[in-house]
């Protein structure tokens, strides 16, 4: 039995996933692994290389041979640090075409399992819970009203770039059809692990939301925190 747990924290844009899983790390000196940040890398490389999205193929070969480092909030992909470009509407785009990839999906899952095999991790994504570690100790599905996770995402400052004044209408329309792609995807689609604890983030402060997970971490870890 791992003595360091291994944190999976799923759901749609916008309800929350980034600012509680650093926060739970935070507090538990746990690595912090955003997987998103990942297929964003894979996309922003691919744009910067002139592939095809929808060639698996050659973005296959891509994320295969491609060096993502990710964690303290910085992703560098070959040594390159694309900083803010990875969280423009275009690549918010590219990235879910690329999320849809299997053999992408296959390949950045693995690499996500090598990082968390020992535990002491809090990982976020969209599969964690179902696909990457079904085995999880601790399986969190974030959620909010679309209302709210737009309002969130139009006023995140890591999600301005390419989104100078935008209409929370506008992100919302956005956010919707991130979330069809994500939903409908063939690859591991986003669905709420059947283990996994829900928590709806609507009403909730962050500090209120990152309280409610680590009451389920207490379950399992009664010293955590």
């Amino acid at each position: 039995m791992r003595t360091r747990l291994i944190i999976a924290i799923d759901g749609p844009s916008g309800a929350g996933k980034g600012t509680v899983a650093r926060g739970i790390a935070a507090r538990l000196n746990y690595r912090h692994v955003d997987t998103g940040a990942m297929y964003r890398a894979v996309a922003w490389k691919a744009r910067q290389e002139g592939l095809d999205l929808a060639d698996e193929t050659a973005v296959e070969a891509l994320a295969a041979r491609a060096r993502i480092e990710i964690g303290d909030g910085i992703v560098r992909v070959d040594g390159e640090d694309p900083a803010a470009a990875l969280r423009t509407p275009e690549i918010d785009a590219a990235a879910a075409a690329v999320a849809r990839l299997p053999r992408v999906r296959a390949i950045l899952s693995a690499q996500q399992r090598a990082m968390g095999e020992h535990g002491g991790i809090v990982m976020e994504g969209r599969d964690i819970g179902t696909v990457v570690f079904p085995d999880a100790e601790v399986k969190v599905f974030l959620d909010a009203s679309p209302e709210e996770r737009a309002r969130r995402r139009a006023h995140d400052p890591q999600h301005a770039a390419g989104r100078t004044g935008a209409a929370i209408a506008d992100v919302a329309t956005a956010l919707d059809a991130r979330d069809r792609s994500d939903r409908t995807r063939a690859a591991a689609p986003l669905v709420r692990a059947g283990d996994a604890i829900a928590i709806d983030t609507t009403q909730l402060s962050i500090e209120g939301a990152i309280d409610e997970v680590m009451r389920l971490v207490r379950q399992h870890h009664p010293s955590a925190d």
